[in-house]
């Protein structure tokens, strides 16, 4: 079953896609993809990956964020309650996350890309102790 996240962003895509008059052949050749995986990718069908939705806006002129604006708040379990609450894209996702990814995704080393994960990893684990 799709997200509603990953539907969100591929209405985003598709609309995009259209206003600038590109046909899913063509930003399938541009990605080095098939047209059906464009498809896939704007029902929400397959997720994009960070990298993947990073080539994308570089694409179709847009910035990251573009594909996040006018999201229905989603359902995210509060670790401590167990039960589920409603927050907006914009508070699970913000600025900084999203430069966290554009910039992630520039790295071209995956031994650089693997450390800075655990890098992160390893804050937020002390971030929970603390």
């Amino acid at each position: 079953m799709p997200s509603p996240i990953d539907i969100h962003i591929g209405k985003r895509l598709r609309l995009r896609r259209q206003l600038l008059g590109i046909s899913q052949e063509k930003l399938g050749e541009q990605l080095g993809i098939t047209f059906q995986q464009v498809q896939k990718y704007e029902k929400g069908i397959n997720r994009i990956s960070a990298s993947r939705l990073f080539q994308i806006a570089h694409l179709v002129k847009v910035e990251l964020d573009f594909f996040f604006e006018d999201i229905e708040p989603i359902e995210v379990q509060n670790e401590t309650t167990g039960k589920f609450d409603a927050i907006s894209i914009s508070e699970y996702i913000d600025v900084g996350t999203l430069n966290l990814i554009k910039n992630y995704s520039c790295i071209n080393c995956s031994e650089v890309q693997k450390n800075i994960l655990n890098l992160v990893a390893s804050l937020a684990k002390q971030k929970t102790l603390s």
